[in-house]
């Protein structure tokens, strides 16, 4: 058999595995949005929260979301519980969820969730994705460059809000508190009412690799909320639906807004 019609076989093997697998790979995300990532002397001192399971590009499927663990914000090393805020929303079978949060005094202001493993039979194996936004109140920073301390966390060294479309945004990963490198980041647009349609499937998720210290930069090309998930493997494997060991995905996510210049 020649190299060429081995090559297209290969191919077209793949191709079937993946649709009856039900569709061809696309990045998982948490998504975590606030209302807004500013919040200045002129607006209502709250924000609203979204949560949910998705691809952000392609704007869904949503995938089924427990309740997660934790749901809180971190202020200048307080960890404040937000669970009790949560509230639940349905679609068919699927669940979403939505948060208020009033905000008390100046700073910045990390909200984080930490979920339940999410079971992915088309790669077999279990994700955990902890996922941060952080919004700031009436100015006063300082906070958005610490660690949260979260097993697999990208720590900013860009401000993760106040960017402007085409401001470079770089962090560091890290796992258990240490630079992970060369590790893989995905980067996803929330690409709710734009109507950004890509040419092709390397346009819908974009990857970038952490250098040897773990830093990573993207230049964030549009205006809009960008996720960032940095991902490593799980040192443990956990009993899959069907009792036997799978690998665990585990992911460092946060999100990002950026404004166009006008």
């Amino acid at each position: 058999m020649s190299r060429r019609i081995s090559s297209v076989l290969r191919v077209v093997i793949w191709l079937g595995a993946a649709l009856v697998q039900g569709g061809l790979a696309e990045a998982h995300f948490v998504v975590l949005l606030p209302s807004r990532d500013v919040v200045g002397p002129a607006d209502p001192p709250e924000v609203a929260l979204e949560l949910q399971f998705t691809h952000p590009m392609g704007q869904g499927p949503m995938m089924a979301m427990a309740r997660p663990r934790e749901f809180f914000v971190w202020l200048e090393g307080e960890k404040i519980d937000l669970s009790a805020a949560l509230r639940e929303r349905k679609s068919g079978n699927v669940s979403s969820y939505a948060a208020r949060y009033r905000f008390a005094e100046p700073g910045d202001y990390v909200f984080v969730v930490s979920p339940e493993p999410y079971w992915e039979p088309a790669e077999r194996k279990w994700i955990i994705h902890y996922t941060k936004v952080v919004v700031n109140f009436l100015g006063d920073e300082g906070g958005w460059e610490r660690p949260v301390g979260l097993p697999v966390e990208i720590q900013p060294l860009s401000r993760p809000y106040g960017l402007w479309t085409g401001n470079v945004f770089r962090g560091i990963v890290l796992h258990n508190g240490k630079p992970v490198p060369f590790a893989r980041v995905e980067v996803e647009y929330w690409n709710e009412g734009s109507g950004v349609a890509p040419p092709n499937d390397a346009l819908v998720t974009q990857v970038v690799k952490a250098d040897a210290s773990g830093v990573f930069c993207y230049a964030v090309p549009r205006g809009g909320w960008w996720g960032f998930a940095a991902l490593v493997d799980g040192p443990e494997r956990l009993p899959n639906p069907d009792g036997n060991p799978a690998d665990v995905e585990l992911g460092g996510l946060i999100w990002v807004r950026a404004v166009d210049m006008k």
